[in-house]
């Protein structure tokens, strides 16, 4: 049994995320990117047209490697960001990018990417 039984859900539901090419093309077209060695994060500030909360979106392409590296990188950036959430502003939508050398990249060397990207781009509540 776990001892934070009372701890609020740190669940990252389908309704989180980007799903639709064009919410991907959106972020793409009127958000910014900040670029790092191993991700591209994207970002987009809603100004107050949308729910208040965050979605994020998460790309890996076949550069990356084969399905099962591909997925790897994906189910590890999905827990960095599911981790990190709380620390999240809403109303912001963004797309996580991997590079090819993401797939050589351990789990720790991704979250300190992905932490200094999003310091950059300002999307980490103060």
């Amino acid at each position: 049994m776990s001892d934070d039984i009372d701890a609020p859900s740190l669940s990252f539901s389908k309704a989180r995320r980007l799903t639709h090419p064009a919410e991907f093309l959106r972020v793409k077209t009127e958000g910014r990117a900040q670029r790092g060695a191993l991700l591209i994060l994207g970002v987009l500030v809603l100004e107050n047209e949308e729910s208040t909360a965050f979605r994020a979106g998460f790309v890996t392409s076949k550069r990356v490697g084969g399905a099962v590296v591909r997925n790897r990188v994906r189910r590890r950036l999905r827990e960095i960001v599911r981790r990190q959430q709380r620390a999240l502003r809403s109303g912001i939508w963004i797309v996580v990018i991997a590079r090819p050398s993401a797939a050589a990249a351990t789990y720790r060397a991704l979250e300190d990417e992905w932490l200094r990207l999003a310091k950059r781009a300002f999307i980490l509540a103060p």
